[in-house]
């Protein structure tokens, strides 16, 4: 028997679309699916909250209605994330809709909360957690997660600082249930190397920014297609927690990417300040030298499939 969920086995592509705070939306999500791969929003995405229970019904009715009319390419699972730190006061009423909807997958960040992962599996979900080391991957798995995201560095917005290679490996030394690689990846090579440390999927965010699906202004999206990892600042200013985003957004703002202070970690916050992250200073991983233009999530994916491939060969020549 495989050792993943069932919802996890119906993933046709081994890639997790990662939650895009602001940015993602159902065009994006359900896109992502039909490609093959799981696609994914916040539930924060959804506003005012009653927003979340249309945006779901599209969802979940469109991925049905394309599951029929094409049986032998069925959609991915989707996923729906939810920061269970203290600061989120819609917590409970977006878990209740993804209950009404029973959300296949749901990524947990900021936190990990066992009334959730009981509430996600009372409906038959998935619950993954995302981590940026050893210590928070086994609290989560402790408090009932199904599987974990190491989040490594070089990830777009909130990253840690580990190696994947030393993060994945210490993961499998002890958990041997699903595992996603979050860190810089944005081509199909990187997807199988991933696998080849240890993962059973990559966790790719910052390449879907640059697609037409995605709710990010046009300067967003160019921005990406003109950056490299050299345009990537960590800092921890915007949010409390320590990030990677990109030096142009913080320059518009007028400051210094270069000479940027320190936040107080206590004082987290999500867009309160008079500049915001995510919406004027973006979010963005080191992987982005990949990403030549802004295409389609279809064409995005067929890229990395076909890239994939290619590694494949390369290994066994």
């Amino acid at each position: 028997m495989s050792r993943l969920p069932e919802a996890l086995r119906r993933v046709r592509f081994p890639v997790i679309g990662s939650p895009l705070f602001i940015i993602s939306n159902p065009t994006l999500v359900i896109e992502q699916c039909k490609a093959g791969i799981v696609g994914s929003m916040p539930a924060l995405n959804a506003r005012p909250a009653s927003q979340l229970d249309e945006w779901l019904a599209e969802i979940t009715e469109t991925l049905a209605a394309h599951d029929r009319a094409h049986p032998e390419s069925p959609s991915a699972p989707f996923a729906i994330n939810q920061i269970v730190h203290k600061s989120n006061d819609r917590l409970e009423h977006d878990v209740a809709l993804c209950a009404k909807y029973k959300v296949p997958i749901v990524i947990t960040s900021l936190g990990a909360r066992e009334d959730v992962n009981q509430a996600v599996h009372a409906w038959g979900g998935v619950v993954m957690h995302d981590i940026i080391n050893d210590r928070f991957a086994r609290k989560a798995i402790e408090k009932g997660a199904d599987g974990l995201i190491a989040v490594a560095a070089g990830a777009g917005g909130h990253a840690g600082v580990k190696s994947p290679f030393a993060l994945i490996q210490e993961i499998r030394a002890w958990f041997d249930g699903p595992l996603a690689l979050s860190g810089a990846m944005a081509t199909g090579g990187a997807v199988l190397a991933a696998q080849a440390m240890g993962a059973d999927f990559a966790y790719i965010g910052s390449l879907f920014i640059a697609t037409p699906e995605a709710r990010a202004s046009d300067a967003y999206k160019q921005c990406i297609v003109d950056s490299n990892s050299d345009d990537i600042v960590y800092s921890n200013l915007f949010t409390g927690v320590h990030g990677n985003y990109l030096a142009a957004s913080i320059r518009n703002a007028g400051l210094d990417p270069a000479n940027l202070p320190e936040s107080d970690p206590s004082a987290m916050n999500f867009g309160g300040n008079a500049v915001k992250a995510w919406k004027d200073i973006w979010g963005c991983g080191q992987g982005i030298g990949a990403v030549k233009s802004v295409q389609p999530v279809a064409e995005v994916v067929a890229r990395l499939r076909r890239e994939y491939q290619a590694a494949r060969e390369r290994l066994i020549q």
